[in-house]
């Protein structure tokens, strides 16, 4: 084990929980106290960006680069973030070395005045930040007014209770995480909304070449989450997935083959195209890659790059 192990992380209660969360677990497996490890908050793009669409400002990396420069300088050994969250190629120099058990992959419907997305009034305000939310909430409800809706898993609980909007979707897994499952007024199942490229893992990141603390990660590793969520990676990086870009996508291994479903929307959810396969979990990227070929295929070659 090194000396000291610092983890870099974003500062809000979710990502302090997951960095924690990630601590505990190695201070478990190596019979260390936590304080072997500490961890160092980053402020992040992502953060720091509060009254505007992310979409506007580029890429996936908004909430990791800061943190990726800090570990290529050697200021943290390790990082750790919500899947979701990793651009689909890392930084050179980076590398992922382990991804945790997966949670639930499921997002939550909260709202004050609904049981359920269905139940709605007509022309209700939706707050989400979430491109793909957005499009399959107007996919499913045309009618209904969305808004983008910043801030941590707190923030936007306070807003829906201040009325700025009639409801609002996060992940489950994150409000699990944080004890908030009581404010769910519904779960959502996949098949209505299908979840974001890895949600409901946690990566940790490190440098290629730091072996030691590679090693210190491997146990870590969860191997049925890591091929799931590699495969969904695939599918995303196939299709060149921003922030830009309503994307989603599940993968399951099931009786030794993984099955992938994905999904590509129009912004306001009036187009979209599917795709379902399964295979060899051996072939997981492989399988992602052809499902994000099969898809952009059968959308044609002007339907992705208008999203751009």
């Amino acid at each position: 084990m090194p000396a000291s192990l610092p983890i870099g992380t974003r500062g809000s209660p979710l990502a302090l929980w997951q960095a924690e969360h990630v601590r505990d677990r190695l201070a478990a497996y190596h019979g260390l106290d936590r304080g072997a490890a500490s961890l160092k908050v980053i402020t992040t793009s992502g953060d720091r960006i509060q009254d505007k669409p992310l979409a506007d400002f580029g890429g996936k990396g908004l909430f990791t680069k800061e943190i990726d420069e800090a570990l290529l300088r050697g200021d943290i050994a390790l990082a750790v973030h919500s899947m979701k969250d990793l651009p689909t190629q890392l930084p050179d120099g980076l590398c992922l070395a382990a991804v945790l058990p997966r949670a639930d992959v499921r997002d939550a419907f909260l709202s004050p005045v609904a049981p359920s997305l269905a139940a709605l009034r007509e022309g209700a305000v939706v707050g989400t930040s979430s491109l793909r939310r957005a499009a399959q909430v107007k996919r499913a409800r045309p009618d209904l007014r969305v808004i983008d809706f910043r801030g941590n898993v707190q923030t936007r609980l306070r807003k829906l209770a201040e009325g700025v909007a009639d409801a609002t979707l996060l992940a489950k897994a994150g409000l699990d995480r944080l004890d908030l499952a009581a404010a769910a007024t519904s779960v959502l199942s996949v098949e209505d909304m299908l979840p974001a490229v890895a949600q409901g893992a946690i990566g940790v990141v490190t440098r290629t070449n730091d072996a030691e603390t590679r090693e210190v990660l491997e146990p870590l590793n969860d191997t049925m989450t890591e091929v799931a969520v590699r495969c969904e990676r695939a599918f995303l990086a196939e299709l060149d997935g921003s922030c830009r870009t309503p994307i989603a996508g599940l993968a399951a291994i099931e009786d030794g083959a993984i099955r992938f479903r994905g999904l590509i929307l129009s912004p306001d959810g009036a187009e979209w195209h599917n795709v379902e396969m399964t295979g060899p979990v051996a072939e997981a990227d492989a399988i992602g890659r052809q499902a994000g070929e099969d898809v952009r295929g059968r959308a044609g070659p002007t339907f992705l790059e208008k999203l751009m």
